[in-house]
């Protein structure tokens, strides 16, 4: 069957152009000199996507950028609680400045090459976004131009199932009025995007970049792999 529909994931896909945000942040952490090791990061980091996921810390009407200042807020209460840092509020509040204008910036220069391919796709495909995320999807994608391009937004948030479970992409599909075998769902990750979108019959995309770690999962479970967003412009055959 030919495909005929598109579902994106969001974080870590659309926004990084498939660098997971655990390393976005980190390498944000490298070029700003914050004085923190790998380690120590990586546990801050973990800390914080567990805390805003069991607290409702962000709003529907938090913006990206205010979204990312509160994950730097919680990552440097992490650091400095845990004897990481030993840093004054100036000091922590100058990083935490420096860090969320470095994050901001690419997030803005990656979703500008997102948006003209997802532009380019809409003109023949009805395209749908299902993401884990916090509740204020609809106020990120308005914040960068993304909110008419997709007939339907499925949230993690709002729908009460996340990722991986495979009904949260079931609900995409039906959004779009298709059978999953004429949808391709495009995501940075094979756990949470390409496995359980392929266990509902979806054709998969996966846009591989730098992963949490060295072990990314099934390379062979994808349908397709790419390493730039606009390579779904192509033909499958010139972007294996």
């Amino acid at each position: 069957m030919a495909v005929r529909g598109y579902i994106f994931d969001y974080g870590g896909t659309l926004d990084t152009g498939g660098c997971h945000w655990g390393k976005t942040f980190w390498h944000a952490y490298e070029r700003t000199g914050a004085p923190v090791g790998w380690m120590q990061f990586r546990e801050a980091y973990i800390h914080t996507e567990r805390y805003l996921g069991s607290h409702e810390v962000i709003t529907p009407l938090h913006t990206f950028r205010q979204t990312l200042q509160t994950k730097l807020e919680v990552q440097t209460d992490y650091l400095c609680n845990n004897g990481d840092w030993h840093l004054d509020e100036r000091q922590r509040g100058d990083i935490c400045r420096r860090l969320c204008d470095d994050l901001y910036n690419e997030v803005i220069r990656q979703t500008v090459f997102s948006r003209q391919v997802l532009n380019r796709l809409s003109e023949s495909y009805p395209l749908a976004l299902v993401s884990n995320f916090y509740g204020n999807m609809p106020t990120v994608l308005r914040e960068f131009g993304l909110d008419t391009l997709f007939r339907t937004v499925v949230e993690s948030a709002e729908v009460g199932i996340r990722k991986p479970d495979p009904q949260i992409f079931r609900l995409g599909v039906e959004a779009l009025g298709l059978p999953p075998g004429e949808v391709t769902v495009v995501g940075d990750s094979i756990k949470k995007d390409i496995l359980p979108a392929k266990a509902i019959g979806c054709r998969t995309v996966w846009l591989q970049g730098e992963g949490w770690d060295d072990h990314p999962g099934d390379t062979t479970a994808p349908d397709r792999i790419i390493t730039r967003l606009d390579q779904l412009l192509e033909s499958p055959d010139e972007s294996r």
